[in-house]
């Protein structure tokens, strides 16, 4: 098989499953080792950048899949009559990125961080299908671990978790000292309510 018949192969099998294929099934598949599959998919996504094309080539992870670039989404709305719309309030984004920066993670942990209940923001998570369940940690009442999907990386452009931005200790120091605010204006107000 040459260069462009496994790419062609490689184009009808992704876009035939509409999922994510690993690499080495696709390096099965098309009877090339994972070096050279990998040289492959890495020109396929250079070609459809160049090109005027309707989709593009994305890896997530060790997987890949086509997927419509953002700017044709608008077409792809109209013709379905369909709109996924996420709704990501502050909570929702703020148990996200504890989700994404400690993965895997249990709700127990994220409370703690966070200091109230979560049940709802990572309840919608995974109603989005950010966050699903990873597995149970091997501890006494086997917690549910919670890790980011590939929809996760699809919709913030990420190839894999390790793309995140690195959260330098400035920024770490004042989110801390954010937290902390938050936390005394919190109990501020609430001893307010009880003098009353």
């Amino acid at each position: 098989m040459n260069v462009n018949e496994a790419q062609a192969a490689i184009e009808a099998i992704l876009f035939s499953l509409g999922n994510a294929v690993s690499i080495s099934k696709l390096a099965e598949i098309i009877e090339q080792d994972k070096e050279t599959t990998k040289k492959i998919l890495n020109t396929m996504i250079d070609n459809y950048m160049i090109e005027s094309r309707g989709i593009h080539l994305i890896e997530l992870e060790g997987s890949y899949q086509l997927c419509t670039k953002r700017e044709y989404y608008e077409f792809v709305k109209r013709a379905t009559n369909k709109t996924i719309k996420f709704e990501l309030t502050e909570v929702v984004i703020e148990t996200l990125s504890i989700i994404a920066y400690k993965q895997p993670v249990t709700k127990l942990h994220i409370e703690k961080i966070r200091g109230v209940k979560s049940d709802h923001a990572v309840n919608k998570l995974v109603e989005f299908g950010l966050v699903e369940e990873k597995g149970r940690m091997d501890t006494p009442g086997r917690p549910i671990l919670f890790g980011t999907t590939e929809a996760f990386l699809r919709n913030f452009g990420l190839s894999t978790t390790d793309d995140l931005p690195i959260i330098g200790e400035n920024q770490l120091q004042s989110i801390k000292n954010e937290v902390e605010k938050e936390m005394q204006l919190s109990f501020d107000s609430d001893s307010d309510g009880e003098e009353e």
